[in-house]
């Protein structure tokens, strides 16, 4: 969920202004995706189109994550390309506004127009609903513009009300930003600033307006989005557990997850609401780092290994069938062999059905890139192998218990092959099928039947004599 792969973002333009070309590159996570999509929405009534091709964009924008490692200088290597056809467009005569955004851009704002002088506008992720502004002030001026202070007021309160809705019945709406944990390998805090809940009425109406387009599964998005506590309609704090039962019983969301989760956050209420809610789906990412209590104090993480067990176990018992998701670090400063070993028996003794690895690559500015003791890289690589292979080996188990199960769909678009379509279970699993392109957007009950490297086969029920 954290992934480096540039993901174009797609919509269209319902303007009777000539339309631009606007080109926008998302690295990171379902947050950046999301923004991605309310930036379109802001520049939409500029005249901006979306189009799939810098080339062909009188915009361009690259909203950036400062997670992995040596993530500046990936975000400099694109420039350059972009660089390139920005100089093209400007010998056939055609201006190309180019714009970083995200995370990267808010930590390294000055860094980015120093070596990179041909970008107009450097915009953090807390200022995109300023853009049109920027892009005023882009073309009048002579020099760039950048925006990455921390605003008072609520970006979400200036972002207009209706938004491209993505196709496929899946749509990703975020309801909290910012961190307060400060972890010590954590840039979070520092690029998009203290945790902030948005207001429940404000969620549900953006809920409601998606439910009407057609939209059956909403993934609530934050940084810790189960620290959520928004000012309610009565009066009232809530928290997530209290807005997911709304979301479903007011709204009529038919399946909701959430993303990404923080185990001190992870109240009694919430845990109820996986046994109670049927709209929760029975798939948690729960990142845990380490399974040592040494490094997780280093960490800063607040929890001790056997904490999150036992709120595994209690999460296990309100939803026996609930499926694991987790984030672990390997080669933490200081990490000693006992303490990897120790990570690989928490792995063991939980079980995962799907995990994100990294090897620890020092952030400036975090409290971890200071400290002494840094782990090898050669030592760093080895443990994350072993770690990857044991995850790899409990997610393959996990899929593979899927044969022969009866599950509901969402289908999200076509598949890779003539006549298929695809879509994921509630495990959150990719699922393929031979199907009418009619289905998209729809949930249908289907028995999976093959196995595949990271995906499922299956068949649309009463069609098993397809096999």
């Amino acid at each position: 969920m954290n992934d480096m792969t540039p993901l174009p973002c797609a919509s269209t333009v319902r303007s009777g202004k000539q339309a631009r070309g606007l080109h926008v590159i998302t690295w990171g996570c379902q947050m950046n995706v999301y923004d991605s999509e309310r930036m379109t929405d802001v520049l939409r009534p500029l005249g901006y189109e979306a189009v799939d091709a810098p080339d062909r964009a009188d915009m361009i924008i690259l909203n950036t994550c400062h997670i992995r490692d040596r993530a500046a200088e990936k975000v400099f290597s694109e420039l350059g390309r972009l660089r390139l056809v920005k100089e093209a467009r400007a010998q056939a005569g055609q201006q190309t506004v180019l714009a970083v955004a995200g995370c990267v851009a808010q930590a390294e704002g000055r860094e980015i127009l120093a070596r990179a002088p041909y970008v107009d506008i450097v915009l953090g992720p807390q200022t995109y609903h300023r853009l049109p502004e920027m892009v005023a002030r882009a073309a009048r001026a002579a020099g760039a513009v950048i925006e990455t202070d921390f605003p008072v007021e609520q970006k979400f309160d200036f972002l207009p009300p209706e938004r491209e809705v993505p196709a496929g019945g899946a749509a990703f709406l975020t309801i909290q930003e910012g961190c307060d944990k400060f972890c010590s390998f954590c840039v979070v805090p520092y690029t998009r600033g203290a945790e902030a809940s948005r207001p429940v009425a404000a969620i549900m109406d953006e809920a409601r307006r998606l439910v009407a387009h057609g939209v059956r599964e909403i993934t609530l998005l934050g940084q810790n989005v189960n620290a959520y506590h928004g000012d309610g309609p009565d009066g009232t704090t809530w928290g997530l557990a209290r807005l997911t039962a709304e979301l479903a019983g007011q709204v009529g969301v038919e399946r909701i997850r959430y993303t990404t989760s923080h185990p001190r956050d992870m109240d009694d209420g919430l845990v109820a609401a996986h046994r109670e809610q049927p709209a929760l789906m029975p798939f948690l990412h729960l990142p845990v780092q380490s399974g040592s209590d040494r490094v997780l104090a280093a960490m800063n993480r607040g929890h001790t290994a056997q904490e999150y067990r036992d709120l595994v176990a209690r999460l296990r018992t309100a939803r026996p069938d609930l499926a694991l998701s987790s984030d672990f670090i390997v080669g933490h400063p200081g990490e000693t062999d006992e303490d990897f070993e120790q990570t690989m028996q928490l792995i063991r003794d939980i079980g995962f059905a799907q995990a994100y690895s990294f090897k620890y690559s020092p952030r400036p500015g975090t409290p971890a890139s200071n400290a002494g003791a840094q782990v090898p890289e050669d030592v760093k690589d080895a443990r994350l192998q072993r770690l990857q292979a044991l995850l790899r080996e409990q997610q393959d188990a996990f899929n593979a218990a899927s044969v022969g199960q009866r599950v509901d769909v969402l289908f999200t678009g076509r598949g890779r092959k003539p006549g298929q379509i695809s879509g994921k279970s509630p495990y959150l699993q990719a699922v393929h099928v031979e199907g009418p392109d009619s289905l998209i957007g729809q949930v249908a009950e289907v028995d999976i039947v093959k196995l595949h490297t990271n995906s499922l086969g299956g068949v649309l029920t009463g069609e098993t004599d397809r096999v």
